[in-house]
């Protein structure tokens, strides 16, 4: 017997893509180009310079070349490194916050490792030329040369930051403290630029160049004061938003719900998150980057946090009528992604929050969608009360996953499953699992055990959403 969503599945399988994916597939587009761009423009800049006939040479010359495009390359990467961070809506739009993260991360180390690869390579060279130690040449570099003691504290300060943003240092700060070290990196780009545009050989001898780089890193300085600074500040006061309540959820969660004017306006979506300021005193300028907790759409903005720094135990002092300042939204973590009609959440500790939000404003059929909590302990669960009324009245399916995770095997489980097959156990609990779209939200490596499983049971990529706003 054919049902009609077996006739529909072919047509549906050949149907244009969503309004949304359209959109979104020619941001991407537009900032692969300017990518592409800014790049070709370092390499044409460095074979004008004469760079194929000084490779070739095998002396000081091919020292010093080498040196000009570690150094071209670096500085177009930390330009890359700036805009990312910088919330520019056609990097934001065009590869998600999740990418950018990953991105940010990745351009950050090799900008840093081909910055030294500039500095010994150049210094070699020029020792090379001179007919001197190496250390003479630095000396010489620092101190004789314009620009070049601003960029010596540029790169100290980029160390500083490499080095703190290194996993295992990284684990043991705060997040506050290594927040505002991270800070100190665009000081050290902006001490290490100006020796570039007046000592480089490569901007020296071309004066449309030279306008050309000046040019594009005064656009970076504008997108950053325009969108980390300006526009929210702008948003914020448009909105007037303020702090109405701050609820207990469980024992070591908060919820907090704001409200102001004509929210609808912010274009927020649920799966989306803003960076928050409150406006409470000391410490109100570190932001608190945190998803929405509950469907815009009802006229607040509500977030929900579990209490494990100085920022989110801050939360939970909020008063009544404290003046909030936003960033954002921000995220591609929405209900636009979806291309099935069923849906499978996953979310650990704070992550279900998110998942309340999508599950508030997304259409389905009771039944159809299903949510898997994970926590340590029964007590510690967030979000309870807003689950229990999704069950309630929207057919919602939950399931609860508590208790010590594994060592071995499907980490993200508890260890009371004893064959540990994270695949089986997710066939188990939904039927049809491949037509299904997946949401993932909790932390990077147990958002990356889950992931593992659900390839693994059959679940085509494109089908697994998730997404990281942290660096």
């Amino acid at each position: 017997m054919t049902t009609e969503a077996d006739w529909l599945t072919p047509l549906l399988a050949d149907a244009p893509a969503p309004p949304a994916r359209v959109r979104t597939n020619a941001w991407r587009l537009l900032a692969i180009a300017v990518i592409w761009a800014t790049s070709l423009f370092v390499v044409a800049l460095w074979v004008a310079g004469g760079a194929v006939g000084d490779l070739t040479a095998m002396d000081a010359d091919a020292l010093n070349t080498l040196g000009r495009i570690t150094g071209l390359v670096s500085a177009n990467l930390l330009l890359y490194q700036v805009l990312l961070m910088a919330r520019v809506p056609v990097f934001e739009r065009g590869f998600g916050r999740d990418a950018i993260t990953r991105m940010h991360r990745w351009v950050g180390f090799w900008s840093f490792w081909l910055l030294l690869a500039h500095i010994a390579l150049l210094v070699a060279g020029y020792a090379a030329q001179a007919d001197v130690n190496v250390f003479v040449q630095l000396w010489d570099f620092v101190w004789n040369y314009p620009g070049m003691l601003l960029a010596t504290v540029g790169t100290a300060l980029l160390v500083l930051v490499v080095v703190t943003s290194v996993r295992r240092a990284r684990r043991k700060l705060r997040y506050e403290s290594w927040h505002l070290l991270h800070l100190y990196g665009y000081l050290g780009v902006g001490l290490a630029i100006p020796h570039m545009l007046w000592t480089g050989a490569d901007f020296a001898a071309h004066p449309l160049a030279e306008m050309y780089w000046w040019g594009l890193w005064a656009v970076t300085a504008a997108a950053v004061i325009v969108f980390r600074v300006a526009l929210p500040l702008w948003r914020s006061a448009r909105h007037g938003i303020r702090v109405v309540s701050v609820e207990a959820d469980g024992p070591l969660g908060v919820v907090v719900r704001m409200r102001g004017r004509r929210l609808e306006r912010l274009g927020a979506r649920a799966g989306q998150f803003f960076v928050w300021r409150f406006l409470d005193g000391a410490g109100w300028t570190r932001g608190n980057p945190l998803s929405l907790a509950a469907d815009p759409a009802r006229g607040e903005l509500v977030v929900a946090a579990r209490m494990v720094g100085d920022g989110t135990r801050r939360l939970a002092t909020l008063r009544r009528g404290t003046r909030v300042l936003i960033e954002g939204p921000y995220g591609e973590f929405t209900g636009d992604v979806r291309t099935r009609d069923r849906m499978l959440l996953l979310g650990a500790g704070a992550g279900v929050a998110p998942l309340v939000a999508l599950l508030e404003e997304q259409p389905y059929a009771p039944g159809d969608a299903t949510l898997v909590t994970r926590d340590h302990r029964a007590e510690e669960s967030m979000q309870t009360v807003a689950i229990d009324r999704l069950v309630r009245e929207r057919g919602v399916r939950h399931v609860a996953l508590h208790g010590a995770r594994r060592r071995s095997g499907s980490t993200w489980m508890p260890g009371a499953f004893a064959d540990g097959r994270g695949d089986e156990l997710l066939r188990r609990m939904v039927r049809d699992l491949d037509d299904h779209d997946v949401f993932l939200c909790g932390p990077p490596a147990w958002m990356a055990a889950v992931r593992r499983d659900l390839r693994a049971a059959g679940v085509p990529s494109a089908q697994i959403h998730s997404e990281a706003f942290g660096v």
